[in-house]
């Protein structure tokens, strides 16, 4: 048995000798590792050496147990070495960058870092909050440049005077060129310069102020159907105002209507109400808005007469024009035709030289006498009295029959304005066959329909005569029984809208087409359309 003090030495002896084998073994490998360095810097510096080549002397390699160049013992990686390393990865340091003063306001006053995108800031879209935008920087200026700029601004430009009153904006001018190159074009017969609506209009509007707001208001209205711009419909709603306003302080009106007959109105005043009457054609109002204005045209110009010979033709014509057509589609609007007591003022005595076709040469008082007749009739249908047509209606309408076929038109032969007067006399006697004979299709009214569209196919499209059509394509298309002549007429009515842009158009063809389906049905009452138009709620002109 060996003595403690034995073991203990045997055990030392056995250390000391293992440390010194793992010593020698470390030198060993730290020369290898050196001639494996000093190796590869000669190959890499030696020109057409490789790698590899370098390293085929030695045992082993370096890269096998992870070690560095400088020498140091590194770890080797778990796994099999990769065939293709990965590359290194450049680190671009953060550069710091001071607090910014051009940042949006929003950042700014919320203290907050401002990408400075533009127009908006990133920052604020990512937080949901509106971006106020960026400040403008101030480019500095010297004493003298501000002085300079004090100076130019204490030139204050003094504002020129309103020339004409009522055309006191830029939409104001648009209007009364709209007025004078559009409006007053669709509205009559005559195009070039002896246009009424600018040779007595407008002169007139220069010196009164309450026509120049109704033909500044016209003008609006006709435009607003193709521009719907809020500015232009708020200042044709400001024109309109302040000529209804006009006509409700004229000391003149207020006295006439007071019943003080001798006081007279001046022609302006007169021309402001056909004016405003045919505002609501242009708006397409449906509810009676023309019926003030009418009326009060009526009330003047039976109770004074103009010293104006030519304007007072061109009024007197132009009234009547819409009071006829106003009783074709109402039931209680006669014309003024109809009073035994009127006769048409002695200068009315030119025909081809009207603005409007039907008046002067005598076919709307055959029109009158046919929407009598329609009355009688009514009256006797609604007191259940057969027939309807007694002996004294027939009588009148085969007298008013002759005066028809007798009639001949004053325009001149080859014009576009002969050829709508023969479309005026076609569609007056539609108007006569539909109310004498039942509602029914038959070989005659299909005929006289297609006369009628006959002398519509010659009309050419962007004639002046388009903007006197409505009335006769409105008989016309109320006595189409047959579908196959139906797609025509609606045709003509796009053409029509398409020229004149006039509100009226539109209501017009949907008691048409409410009329075609009484006819398809059969309905007897399809001949009445003045109570289809009552019915429907329906008030509105057909001109």
């Amino acid at each position: 048995m060996l003595h403690q003090w034995e073991i203990a030495s045997s055990v030392s002896s056995y250390d000391v000798a293992k440390s010194t084998d793992m010593a020698t073994n470390a030198e060993s490998l730290v020369t290898r590792l050196s001639i494996c360095s000093s190796s590869r810097a000669s190959a890499d510096w030696s020109a057409g050496s490789t790698n590899s080549s370098a390293s085929t002397d030695l045992p082993f390699h370096t890269e096998d147990f992870g070690a560095p160049i400088d020498g140091t013992l590194a770890k080797r990686p778990r796994g099999r070495p990769r065939k293709h390393p990965k590359p290194a990865i450049d680190v671009v340091p953060k550069i710091t960058k001071g607090r910014s003063k051009t940042g949006c306001l929003t950042c700014r006053r919320r203290k907050k870092k401002c990408d400075e995108a533009r127009p908006i800031c990133l920052n604020c879209q990512k937080n949901s909050v509106v971006c106020e935008g960026y400040q403008i920087p101030e480019r500095w200026k010297s004493g003298k440049q501000k002085a300079e700029e004090i100076q130019r601004q204490a030139i204050r430009q003094h504002p020129l005077p309103v020339l004409v009153d009522g055309i006191e904006t830029d939409i104001d001018r648009v209007f009364l060129d709209h007025f004078v190159h559009r409006v007053s074009r669709v509205l009559t017969l005559i195009n070039d310069e002896s246009n009424p609506f600018k040779e007595l209009l407008l002169p007139m509007a220069i010196r009164h102020r309450g026509l120049m707001h109704s033909i500044l208001c016209l003008a609006g209205s006709h435009l607003g159907s193709v521009d719907k711009s809020p500015a232009l419909e708020e200042r044709q709603n400001y024109h309109f105002e302040h000529a209804v306003r006009y006509l409700r302080t004229n000391k003149q009106l207020t006295a006439k209507a007071n019943g003080e007959t001798n006081e007279l109105i001046d022609d302006p005043t007169v021309a402001q109400t056909l004016i405003l009457c045919l505002t609501t054609i242009c708006r397409g109002d449906t509810q009676g808005e023309y019926r003030p204005h009418l009326d009060a045209a009526r009330h003047l110009l039976l109770s004074q007469q103009t010293e104006n010979k030519e304007f007072g033709q061109f009024l007197m014509e132009f009234f009547l024009y819409h009071d006829v057509s106003n009783s074709i589609t109402s039931l209680d609007r006669r014309p003024l035709l109809l009073m035994e007591n009127f006769q048409l003022p002695a200068f009315m005595i030119q025909p081809e030289a009207g603005s409007m076709l039907g008046v002067l040469d005598g076919l709307f008082g055959y029109l009158s006498k046919i929407t009598a007749l329609r009355d009688r009739m009514r009256t006797r249908m609604h007191q259940d009295i057969q027939p309807l047509v007694d002996y004294s209606i027939f009588n009148e309408a085969v007298a008013i029959d002759g005066e028809i076929r007798t009639w001949s038109a004053n325009q001149p032969e080859g014009t576009s304005r002969y050829v709508a007067a023969q479309l005026y006399r076609q569609s007056t006697w539609v108007y006569l066959y539909r109310t004498v004979h039942p509602s029914a299709p038959c070989e005659k009214i299909h005929e006289a329909v297609e006369h009628g569209l006959d002398y519509l196919r010659q009309l050419p499209r962007d004639a002046s005569t388009q903007s006197v059509l409505l009335m006769p394509l409105f008989l016309l298309g109320c006595a189409a029984f047959d579908p196959a002549q139906r797609p025509e007429i609606r045709t003509a009515f796009q053409g029509l809208e398409a020229y004149s842009n006039l509100g009226n158009i539109k209501p017009a063809r949907e008691v048409m087409e409410l009329v075609w389906q009484k006819m398809d049905l059969g309905d007897g009452s399809s001949w009445d359309w003045e109570t289809i138009i009552q019915e429907k709620g329906y008030d509105f002109l057909v001109t």
